[in-house]
């Protein structure tokens, strides 16, 4: 009885126990893309690329999510501050409401922009009267990026500002720094791991945004077309292209979490050489 518990104690447990389920779950993340690479690889590849349809869609994404993650810094960043370092009533709601959008499907978070900011919709008619007309345009791209993208730098902000030992905030207030000041030289920089990171994750969230963005802006080249839409589109015109643009997509999304895992990697030698 001895011998058999030994057998399988934890210092003497198979490999494969462990090793074979991780190969599954990497065949099944790994597989696609590179089946996607191989069939990227041809002498069309390059032409997909440069396509007119490519380029014009490589450029919108890029506008439309970079203006989306500005719009979440500035809008987010204070927001992400109250939440981590206030109390007040109905704190708990704000938080829910503010995370909803991250397990809504896209297609819900489109048929609420459209119902909400449509021309015929709740507040359509108020936006028309100013002179705003949302739906189907580029700037309809950049809030149905932000409905779905900003509260993800919200959620990584909160909890780096709530992080931050509170001490540190009462030493300054006591040295005489009012709110303004403890959160630029204090919180803010303190922060700055977390932020960043809400900021690679918010940009590749936005970046590969399809179902709000069909729904609420419409699949129009060169005015709403992103680089989603246009693979899509591409399953209907050119397989080509969609191959191009996917291969593409990956590309700057693993650009993006590779500058996110570097600036992780120097944050955390920063904080061991404190």
């Amino acid at each position: 009885m001895h011998s058999l518990l030994r057998r399988f104690s934890p210092d003497h447990n198979p490999g494969w126990i462990f090793i074979l389920p991780s190969l599954v779950l990497l065949g099944l993340l790994g597989l696609p893309l590179l089946a996607l690479a191989w069939r990227a690889i041809g002498k069309d590849f390059f032409g997909d690329v440069l396509s007119p349809t490519a380029i014009s869609a490589l450029k919108l994404s890029l506008l439309t999510s970079t203006a989306s993650v500005l719009v979440s810094i500035a809008t987010g960043t204070p927001l992400a501050y109250i939440l981590a370092r206030w109390n007040f009533n109905g704190k708990t709601a704000f938080e829910l409401l503010i995370d909803l959008p991250i397990v809504l499907p896209p297609s819900v978070a489109g048929l609420a922009l459209l119902i909400a900011f449509g021309r015929q919709g709740v507040f359509g008619a108020w936006l028309s009267a100013i002179g705003i007309h949302l739906p189907f345009t580029t700037a309809a791209v950049v809030v149905a990026q932000t409905f779905v993208s900003a509260p993800m730098f919200v959620r990584s902000a909160r909890v780096g500002f709530a992080g931050i030992d509170k001490q540190l905030e009462e030493a300054a207030t006591v040295e005489g720094a009012n709110e303004w000041q403890v959160f630029r030289f204090i919180m803010f920089p303190l922060a700055g791991r977390a932020l960043l990171t809400g900021l690679v994750l918010t940009w590749t969230r936005a970046l590969g945004e399809f179902g709000a963005t069909i729904m609420f802006a419409g699949n129009l080249e060169g005015k709403t077309q992103t680089m989603p839409l246009a693979i899509y589109l591409g399953f209907e015109r050119g397989l080509g292209v969609a191959v191009a643009l996917s291969v593409m997509l990956v590309v700057v999304s693993i650009v993006l979490l590779g500058v996110m895992r570097r600036l992780e990697r120097r944050s955390e030698v920063v904080t061991h050489s404190v």
